[in-house]
């Protein structure tokens, strides 16, 4: 038996209003949420139109051969770092002509994968085992309106396409429920001499990989309690008709990274001769969402866990991005270079309690971000909508150069203490004996503090 989605009742009028104004075809993206069971479906758009490419659309022997795949998977990343914790892209639409009705199913093939290797090119976490790693294809007759529903396994090339149910369903995501925490950030992240072929986007995502480990085996309390990942997270909210309802649609998230202890490992400080570095520091506004249909604890912290990563690993892509588009000019050896991380924006979706997100520099206008949300997600905002979650000074990135930095000597099957890579950033030490007293020292006093509190 094939998948079953769940799709809210806006997004088939959405999909039914796209007119191929004289086009052979238009093709998009399927947004939501993914579960053991099922999957939610609260949000489709459009690719939007690429100027050079609009005669070819519109020449009436157009083949699905002519879909710009580049064109269509670029427009997949910018959306996809617009997404919140729990939600992701999960497949991809294409609306034809009857004449096309025939020639789909290849071009749905080669766009699923290519939307989801780019995508998964950015991450800086993995799917687990038990996720499902079906992803959708949706076929519209603009003519018959006839809908063809399949499915392919993204991690095998090979996999043939499955039948899946498409079911609309009212007011899908007007109850689904929103988790909030406040991570703040302080990583180090030494770019070493050895890897100077390695880009400065590269070192930093190597950096970031190192730093996830910490979030992925951090300690979450959700409205100050830790609680069993395969409990209800609604369990001991109030009852109302029969029915587990929140007494609150949010939920507040702590993150205790601090308490990454673990006696079985050591981990040893060394000093390697580095190029510079490059430091995060700041507080970042973290949000997730997760359906309301007996939502697990595990699903919402995982939740949580991917906000946190994919938010802080997107400000730096997207910093990155803009310096080479502004071709800063290179600073002098001994030198501090600082940057402001651009911060967060959220907008709600209509007639839902989610809310996607974008990122805004100091210089940018609310005018430039609204006109970019309804550029990528083809749905009209209010300016009034936009809500900035952070203000400008909240993060920033340091890039030093010809320092020598103390590292950690990772394994990957321990977990990194934190209180290390605080200290080496704060203190920049040179001499490996130096900072491992100086790091032993503050961690025996802060694990004092936490256990005794």
């Amino acid at each position: 038996m094939g998948r079953t989605y769940i799709v809210e009742e806006t997004v088939g009028q959405y999909l039914s209003n796209i007119s191929l104004q004289g086009k052979t075809f238009v093709s998009g993206l399927l947004i939501g949420q993914c579960t053991s069971q099922k999957d939610y479906v609260i949000l489709a758009t459009r690719t939007p139109p690429k100027e050079e490419h609009s005669e070819n659309l519109k020449h009436p022997k157009a083949k699905l051969d002519n879909l710009d795949e580049e064109w269509a998977t670029e427009h997949a990343n910018q959306v996809s770092r617009m997404l919140p914790g729990g939600l992701l892209v999960l497949g991809v639409f294409i609306i034809t002509t009857l004449e096309l009705a025939n020639d789909f199913q290849n071009a749905l093939r080669r766009l699923i994968f290519a939307v989801e290797k780019s995508i998964s090119r950015k991450r800086i976490w993995n799917f687990t085992e038990e996720e499902v790693l079906e992803r959708v294809t949706l076929h519209i007759c603009s003519s018959t309106k006839k809908i063809c529903c399949r499915t392919y396994d993204i991690h095998d090339p090979k996999s043939s396409a499955k039948p899946a149910d498409w079911k609309y369903q009212n007011g899908l995501s007007t109850s689904w429920l929103s988790l909030e925490c406040t991570v703040h950030i302080n990583i180090h992240i030494p770019l070493s001499t050895t890897s100077i072929s390695y880009t400065l986007e590269k070192n930093t995502k190597n950096g970031l990989i190192r730093w996830a480990k910490q979030i992925e085996n951090g300690m979450y309390l959700i409205n100050g309690q830790v609680k069993d990942e395969d409990c209800d997270l609604l369990e001991g909210q109030k009852k109302s008709r029969g029915n587990t309802q929140a007494t609150s649609h949010s939920f507040d998230v702590r993150v205790l990274t601090q308490l990454l202890l673990n006696s079985d490992h050591r981990s040893t400080a060394m000093v390697q001769v580095c190029s510079g570095s490059v430091n995060l520091k700041g507080a970042v506004k973290c949000r997730a969402y997760i359906h309301s249909n007996k939502p697990k604890v595990k699903d919402a912290v995982q939740a949580v866990k991917r906000d946190i990563l994919n938010t802080v690993a997107d400000r730096c892509e997207i910093l990155f991005e803009d310096l080479l588009l502004n071709e800063m000019p290179e600073k002098k050896d001994s030198t501090k270079e600082f940057h402001i991380l651009p911060h967060r924006v959220f907008v709600p979706i209509p007639g839902s309690t989610v809310m996607l997100c974008d990122y805004k520099f100091g210089d940018e206008s609310a005018e430039e971000i609204r006109d970019h949300f309804i550029e990528m997600f083809d749905h009209m905002i209010q300016i009034e909508d936009l809500e900035i979650a952070e203000e400008i000074n909240t993060a920033y990135v340091s890039s030093s150069i010809n320092s020598q930095s103390p590292l950690d000597d990772i394994d990957d099957e321990q977990p990194k203490q934190p209180i290390k890579t605080t200290i080496v950033l704060k203190m920049q030490q040179n001499i490996g004996t130096i900072a491992a007293f100086a790091v032993a020292l503050l961690a025996a006093g802060i694990s004092f503090h936490y256990f005794s509190d």
